[in-house]
């Protein structure tokens, strides 16, 4: 028998998130490196160097990879030779309250993104709790504990089919990867799980990207099973497609696919598909009762030494007097460095702005030729103007565009990935701009914002607006005045480039 003291569980949750809060596991890392070297789309390589820098950045400082630290999700398989000492709370409970410890810890606080009543008042916990546990009874005397953060873009990408017994899985992936965007922040991993029955086909899915990315030894020795055979399929057919980095057009969009299965009813072929974003953040220790987990650091030597430089054709902008008349020689995939004031606003703010328009009532901020950032930012620690603030998924604010484009003054947005039809409509409409700021690159882009404060909807917490002042933050020209997108553009290009390389 062995005896599991109460607070070594809760510490070494609490310790494990705050752990990959800024640690990159070493095969994601060495992944995206090779991806970086043998990138031949600008674009592309430009947004791994950035991941690649923050990543290295947030494991000096840190702080977290991502400003969306994630909804936590835990596997335990707890042996049935386990007894919990001097136990208060049930193991759920003591995970939730390692969750607690882990986002409320003073020097790196992480951000709280869970709410409450999700149909109603959508309340922020305030915590991160609760987490989404799932527990195994198990032979054995340990404790087994594997601890992720998901990111709330990647996971609302999640897909779900129940496919006739005679239906092609890799038809099925290859349809839905694209209607994916780029708002899951590839390059990533997909898990695929296929059989049981619906929930348990999505877990599987989910439990597969706790594995590491071993593509590449997979490849050497060939495929032993059906599993392995999609994982080589997919891996090829998925990058084929030339999605790329960040969705702007590439040779690499996904750094692994990993595959679970279980049987299932003769009738059905459940299958899902989970992507893991540019922010995979994982972590897996043993309690055996010698007290609280070691999760060793990793070597800054582990990161590749890779300097980021904006380049001579970058264009710089004053956003203190902008106009739209400027905004016309912007072309697709142009670099720009932002100075100057801009605001901040996301989902909830941007239903509340609209509420109010529609009751003409006027809005807290005039946005008269300005420019709003999607981004729900980390609190800031020591002598932080703001915590990681990197940009959320722009296509959840698309049916909001059109009003707030028509009634603000409002002339450009900056968020993650692609904008769908209605907003593109919109944007080419009032001639106005979208602009993409790197998913993954939350750390590097915070060092840009000189100050910021809440300007509107304090209440809100991370959704509330802010002003940012700002010194040359790098975005991409995603949607010019004319509605041209680079997210459409992008992988077309290097779709047809790969398949003529394919050809000849």
């Amino acid at each position: 028998m062995t005896s599991i003291k109460q607070d070594d569980l809760i510490q070494s949750v609490a310790d494990a998130l705050q752990y990959i809060s800024y640690y990159h596991p070493k095969d994601f890392i060495d992944a995206v490196h090779e991806a970086y070297q043998r990138e031949e789309s600008p674009a592309a390589k430009d947004a791994m160097a950035q991941i690649l820098i923050n990543s290295r950045m947030c494991a000096e400082g840190h702080r977290p990879i991502c400003q969306d630290t994630g909804i936590v999700t835990v596997f335990l398989k707890i042996g049935m030779n386990v007894r919990f000492d001097d136990a208060t709370m049930g193991v759920e409970d003591m995970v939730n309250e390692g969750v607690r410890r882990a986002y409320l810890h003073p020097d790196n606080v992480l951000r709280a993104s869970v709410l409450a009543d999700p149909d109603g008042a959508r309340k922020n916990t305030k915590d991160n709790t609760p987490a989404v546990i799932h527990t195994k009874l198990v032979p054995g005397d340990t404790v087994d504990v594997q601890v992720a953060a998901k990111g709330g873009g990647s996971e609302a990408k999640s897909k779900f089919a129940m496919l006739n017994p005679s239906d092609s899985i890799v038809d099925w992936i290859l349809k839905v990867v694209p209607e994916m965007g780029a708002g899951w922040c590839p390059p990533g991993m997909l898990g695929i799980g296929i059989g049981g029955t619906a929930e348990q086909a999505m877990l599987m899915a989910k439990e597969s990207l706790m594995d590491p990315i071993d593509i590449q030894e997979l490849q050497a020795k060939g495929a032993e099973n059906r599993g392995e055979e999609l994982r080589l399929e997919l891996f090829d057919k998925v990058n084929k497609l030339g999605i790329g980095a960040q969705g702007l057009g590439g040779l690499t969009t996904v750094l692994d696919v990993k595959v679970k299965d279980c049987p299932t009813h003769a009738a059905n072929k459940p299958v899902a598909v989970i992507p893991n974003c540019a922010a995979t953040r994982h972590a897996h220790f043993v309690l055996d009762g010698s007290g609280i987990a070691e999760l060793p650091a990793p070597k800054l030597s582990d990161w590749p030494d890779i300097v980021w430089e904006a380049g001579p054709s970058a264009r710089k902008v004053n956003l203190d007097n902008l106009t739209k008349e400027e905004m016309k020689d912007w072309q697709p995939g142009e670099t720009l460095l932002l100075s100057g004031k801009m605001y901040t606003g996301r989902d909830a703010a941007h239903k509340r702005m609209v509420d109010m328009i529609n009751r003409g009532e006027k809005l807290p901020v005039d946005l008269t030729n300005k420019v709003i950032y999607y981004v729900g930012p980390v609190d800031p620690v020591r002598e932080e103007a703001v915590g990681p603030a990197g940009p959320t998924t722009a296509t959840r604010m698309d049916k909001f565009t059109e009003t707030v484009l028509e009634h603000t003054g409002l002339i450009s947005m900056v968020g993650k990935a692609e904008r769908g039809p209605i907003a593109i409509d919109a944007i080419k409409k009032h001639e106005a701009t979208y602009l993409m700021a790197v998913g993954g690159a939350a750390y590097l882009v915070s060092k840009a914002i000189r100050n910021a404060k809440v300007v509107a909807f304090e209440d809100l917490g991370m959704e509330a607006i802010y002003e940012f002042e700002l010194d040359e933050m790098p975005v991409t020209v995603a949607v010019d005045t004319q509605g041209e997108s680079v997210h459409r553009t992008g992988p077309q290009q290097w779709a047809a480039k790969i398949a003529a390389k394919e050809v000849s």
